[in-house]
């Protein structure tokens, strides 16, 4: 396990090399001028060339490639063009808000999609099993949007129940009663994502449920929980784990639609704004440190094969 884990650890490092040549490349290929959008149509060209030569803009590519790989090994990944602070810092504003959303609306999705999907496959066939599996397709078909603004006019505008927007910091203000401003927000990313975890629990029962073990311990007389709870979906859980793993990485980085609904200050929406502000290292900084969230997540995944299937062996 330990030199699998090595040798997984050293294979990041090429795959965020190539991961950050591709980024700064094509972020620089996007059409637009930082300086010009900075200093605004006014500006003078002789204005622009000045700003542009400041910030090394003029220099070649591979210059300011090195330049920038440089600081990102000494932890440094440059200063945002549009905010004008370090980018770490910018990031780590936004941070928060993207954290929570996807924590709190991945313990949703455990708790909707794995429960429902066991009773499908148990119900197999049954009325119970095709409502559900309607109501998960109905569900995984809704626009995100419509179902966020649905969901704000009904708890925030006639119930009252909720906050329609906005999110003040826990960790600045310390008080965890502002976790209610996300819970919309977390259940318009809950409900479309279970439908899969729903599906694929689902299916992944009904694949085991044919096994040979599986008939040799209903034939031993072991009662039907026992056989569905440890010998079919234990196996099973093996495809739900590594959906659980992607869809967790899709709440922290493609949250722009909800962010946006809900007008929450989060990795989303910091995207977005920095590409239309033209914020070449904020972009490339959120792409690099997602890049490596995704490698962490995906490593923690496949180690975590080995803890439910202890067929499988890492060396």
């Amino acid at each position: 396990m330990f030199s699998y884990l090595v040798r997984r650890i050293a294979s990041m490092i090429p795959s965020l090399l190539l991961t950050s040549i591709i980024v700064f490349s094509f972020i620089h290929l996007i059409p637009g001028d930082p300086a010009r959008v900075m200093l605004g149509d006014q500006a003078t060209p002789e204005q622009v060339e000045y700003l542009r030569e400041s910030m090394g803009l003029n220099r070649p590519l591979y210059i300011q490639y090195f330049k920038w790989l440089g600081g990102i090994l000494r932890g440094d990944f440059g200063s945002s063009i549009f905010f004008h602070q370090p980018v770490l810092s910018v990031i780590a504003d936004r941070a928060e808000t993207s954290v929570f959303i996807a924590l709190i609306s991945i313990v949703l999705i455990i708790l909707i999609g794995i429960p429902i999907g066991i009773l499908s496959a148990i119900r197999y066939n049954s009325f119970l099993d095709q409502f559900f599996s309607g109501v998960s397709m109905f569900f995984a078909s809704i626009p995100t949007f419509w179902l966020g603004l649905n969901l704000m006019l009904l708890f925030s505008v006639i119930l009252k129940i909720f906050p329609s927007s906005g999110f003040p910091s826990i960790l600045k203000s310390g008080n965890w009663e502002n976790l209610r401003y996300l819970i919309l927000p977390c259940i318009t990313l809950a409900i479309p994502n279970s439908a899969l975890i729903i599906r694929l629990t689902r299916s992944s029962m009904l694949d085991v449920s044919n096994a040979d073990y599986v008939k040799t311990a209903r034939a031993k007389g072991l009662s039907e929980m026992r056989v569905n709870i440890r010998h079919i979906f234990r196996n099973a859980l093996v495809a739900v784990t590594s959906a659980l793993g992607f869809t967790f990485i899709g709440l922290v980085s493609k949250t722009v639609v909800t962010e946006t609904v809900f007008s929450l200050p989060g990795i989303g929406r910091l995207i977005v704004e920095s590409i239309l502000r033209r914020d070449y290292p904020t972009i490339q900084g959120i792409i690099l440190i997602v890049a490596f969230i995704y490698m962490v997540i995906n490593l923690i995944v496949d180690l975590s094969y080995a803890l439910l299937d202890p067929r499988i062996r890492y060396s």
